[in-house]
């Protein structure tokens, strides 16, 4: 596989944006609170699969990173006078989660993949915010954050690429990628990441 990037079926509903611009600081908490759980997640692979040493070291780091972006948008939100808001339930992750089969190697592929999809779609939407936002230090921090998110898209696969063959991964993104444009397009745009 020359490039792990992860393919989007569907793109993001232009109402999106409208969406978070008209609501910027409930969308940076929930900003916020998705960085906090991909570091979350990072770390759990981490102790889930601690026989997997080939992905320990690349998923620290990846934890550490998602805790930084994490700071970094509290810190945008501390700018605007905002705080921290109790996390709501997951419409997006949640479906896709119910999809992914069972067995511990199954499983394994399956979420690595997933999130890789799901950077993805982060990496997709900040760049929308990148391109909308009319204020320059947001506009400049959701490109760069944009490039993060698509860095990680593209690790997660690469990680699964340590222990499962290329057939397998691209056959299994493929499904998961449709999975997601169901769910994607089946949620009424509003001022979250997803």
């Amino acid at each position: 596989m020359a490039s792990r990037s992860v393919p989007l079926l569907v793109p993001s509903d232009s109402r999106w944006v409208a969406a978070v611009v008209a609501d910027l600081d409930g969308f940076l908490a929930d900003h916020a609170n998705c960085e906090r759980k991909a570091s979350v997640q990072a770390m759990s692979f981490v102790v889930k699969f601690p026989d997997r040493t080939r992905i320990l070291p690349p998923l620290i780091r990846l934890a550490q990173e998602e805790l930084a972006h994490f700071e970094q948008v509290y810190a945008l939100m501390e700018r605007r006078g905002l705080t921290l808001r109790p996390d709501s339930k997951d419409r997006y992750v949640n479906p896709m989660l119910e999809k992914l089969r069972h067995g511990r190697d199954e499983r394994f592929l399956d979420r690595m993949l997933l999130a890789g999809v799901v950077e993805s779609r982060a990496a997709e939407r900040f760049g929308l915010l990148g391109d909308a936002l009319p204020d320059r230090e947001l506009a400049v921090a959701y490109r760069t954050f944009a490039v993060g998110e698509a860095g990680h898209a593209e690790l997660y696969p690469s990680l699964a690429a340590k222990y499962f063959g290329e057939d397998e991964i691209r056959s299994r993104l493929a499904q998961l990628a449709e999975i997601e444009a169901e769910v994607i397009g089946s949620l009424e745009p509003r001022a979250t990441l997803y």
